[in-house]
């Protein structure tokens, strides 16, 4: 099921006086999201994404906009309605219930030519719990099973009604970190076998880019960046983007460019064919290159071998943060003793931003990432509403 969100606005009034002006948690969010892929939302906590998870669901009315499942406009349409399957970070099981009964709970609803007997129900529940690897716990309730195996039942129990879209709140958060990997990997394995659309909602940029077919960055109420996750991770097209994305976080200097180069303090890292200007320069952990002329000079503060990888700790004053991470091949073999440890830089991992917009620099020799048929424009949103028989609608005055 293809899924529009459409010029989607969500503004919230001020809770009193001292609160201040209305806040707009979505902010003409446009997106077209494909029919049977994996799509994650992800930005920081308060950038908007479980509200607009939300509104797709029915649970938060849009201040303006048109939200369309297919050719269906479901902006108006009651949740129960819309076919959608929600999983919440917490699991919200029935704890006085068994397994089975939590599953089949949402069956219990269906009414007139949909509604299914008690053997119907019981079927279509133990066919989700073997989806989830769950079949053997349908007599145990939620105090009996652990976080993974709730969530699980969870995740059962959105999928037993066929659901045209799965929403996916954070669900892995209370999890430990081997049950996130393995859990993780279910979900993916899941989608991929019901080829439901899902959304999966996360703040941790490793989940979303390591199941997602195109990952959504926001921030703030807005989308800063749609695509593919290494895409995202290679091309980012400004300075909060490249910053989100990546572990170790990219190492972020004030430099400038000077007469066709482009310097870190005194040190001229490489060539840059843009004019004069102060700007922001990104560099990924994987983009240095330990270099005895190399032109980037830093002051050596550790070193640590990690496996195949080995980490190079270091300082400089132009650098945002205290201390610089360099991610090299453990056998490069680094002078510990060094009081000095100097780099090259790759510039295929070394990315220019505007000082003041944040936006990123594009030399002659990069070329950005062009749209794909799967990552739609906010036009293709306006024109499958168009279809539709509805327009985007003008935002309503807060």
């Amino acid at each position: 099921m293809k899924v529009v969100l459409d010029h989607l606005t969500k503004i919230y009034p001020p809770r009193n006086k001292k609160d201040g002006g209305f806040v707009t948690a979505v902010n003409d969010f446009c997106f077209e999201i494909p029919d049977g892929k994996l799509i994650g939302l992800l930005g920081p906590s308060g950038c908007g994404k479980s509200t607009t998870l939300n509104l797709i669901s029915g649970l938060e009315t849009p201040t303006s906009g048109r939200i369309f499942f297919g050719k269906d406009d479901v902006t108006e349409l009651p949740p129960e309605n819309r076919g959608v399957g929600l999983v919440f970070q917490n699991y919200a099981l029935y704890p006085h219930m068994t397994v089975m009964q939590n599953i089949t709970f949402p069956l219990e609803n269906l009414k007139g030519a949909d509604k299914l007997s008690k053997e119907q129900m019981e079927e279509k529940a133990l066919e989700a719990a073997k989806m989830v690897q769950i079949e053997k716990l349908m007599d145990r309730k939620p105090s009996q099973m652990s976080g993974g195996q709730q969530q699980r039942v969870a995740i059962a129990r959105a999928l037993v009604k066929r659901p045209r879209v799965l929403l996916l709140d954070e669900p892995l958060s209370n999890l430990d970190a081997r049950l996130r990997l393995q859990t993780r990997e279910e979900i993916r394995r899941i989608q991929k076998e019901t080829g439901i659309t899902t959304i999966f909602v996360t703040h941790d940029q490793e989940e979303a880019m390591s199941i997602t077919d195109m990952i959504v960055v926001m921030e703030a109420g807005s989308v800063r960046q749609i695509g593919h996750p290494q895409e995202v991770y290679e091309d980012p097209k400004n300075l909060f983007v490249a910053k989100f994305l990546g572990t170790p976080a990219i190492n972020v200097f004030e430099g400038r460019i000077s007469g066709g180069k482009l310097y870190i303090g005194d040190d001229a890292v490489m060539d840059a064919p843009a004019p004069d200007q102060e700007v922001w320069i990104g560099i990924r952990p994987e983009g240095f290159i330990p270099a005895a002329d190399g032109p980037l000079r830093c002051r050596l503060r550790g070193v640590e071998v990690m496996g195949r990888d080995t980490s190079i700790i270091s300082e400089n004053d132009h650098c945002q943060s205290d201390t610089i991470r360099s991610i090299i091949s453990s056998e490069i073999r680094v002078d510990r003793n060094s009081p000095e440890v100097r780099f090259a830089v790759k510039p295929n991992r070394t990315y220019v931003f505007e000082k003041e917009s944040t936006e990123r620099i594009y030399f002659g020799w990069e070329t950005p990432y062009s749209p794909n048929e799967d990552a739609p424009s906010c036009a293709g949103s306006g024109e499958a509403a168009a279809q539709a028989g509805a327009g985007p609608t003008k935002a309503t005055e807060a």
